[in-house]
């Protein structure tokens, strides 16, 4: 993968060993309603809103959000990515290893039950502000978006997301099962790489 010289050193390392023309077909079908409304967006010239959402926003659904913003940034592709929950928990503290892990940097900004996480992936875009919050909560208004539903219990718990214009499962398996085991760390880097893979084949096929 071309990567274009605009993340920092440890993330572009992180982005060049990602091979999304690897994935399998099953998965592929599953992010093709991600792509079509992308691109129906952009065909008409209208702003492009997601909102992940998962059960506790702690992560799968924060990982979705920022490897989302940052495969859109890498394709040029004007995207404003939310994330949020059906209850409000923290950015679990794993989550924010494996994302430094990969190369960004997170840093607290609030030292409070929930803190408020500034993650940077480059200079030359905005800082995005992490923390657990519920689906609906203001920061996360948008006119019209899509809710991108990363986990099974928030897709069967929130049967109704107003100002949804289309909601789309990509479902993603947890793994906060693998908290205090031996693979932990495996377990995490294993669920951000799978997610970036999948948002960078996402945003590679959207033609602008």
């Amino acid at each position: 993968m071309e990567i274009k010289n605009i993340f920092y050193p440890e993330l572009q390392r992180t982005i060049s060993n990602l091979h999304p023309q690897d994935l399998l077909e099953e998965r592929k079908e599953v992010l093709q309603e991600l792509i079509d409304y992308i691109q129906s967006k952009i065909d008409k010239k209208e702003p492009v809103f997601f909102n992940f959402i998962c059960t506790h926003n702690s992560r799968r659904s924060q990982l979705a959000q920022i490897w989302a913003q940052v495969a859109a940034a890498f394709y040029r592709i004007e995207v404003s990515c939310f994330s949020g929950g059906v209850e409000e928990t923290a950015f679990n503290e794993r989550a924010v290893a494996a994302i430094r892990r990969a190369g960004f940097i997170a840093v607290k900004e609030t030292v409070v039950e929930n803190p408020v996480y500034k993650v940077r992936f480059s200079d030359k875009f905005p800082v995005l502000k992490c923390f657990s919050k519920l689906y609906d909560k203001p920061v996360n208004k948008a006119p019209h978006f899509a809710a991108v539903m990363t986990c099974s219990h928030a897709e069967a718990n929130c049967p109704f997301i107003p100002g949804t214009e289309k909601r789309i499962p990509v479902m993603y398996d947890d793994p906060k099962e693998f908290d205090g085991l031996p693979q932990e760390t495996q377990k995490y880097d294993e669920r951000s790489i799978q997610i970036a893979t999948e948002m960078f084949y996402v945003f590679s096929k959207i033609n602008k």
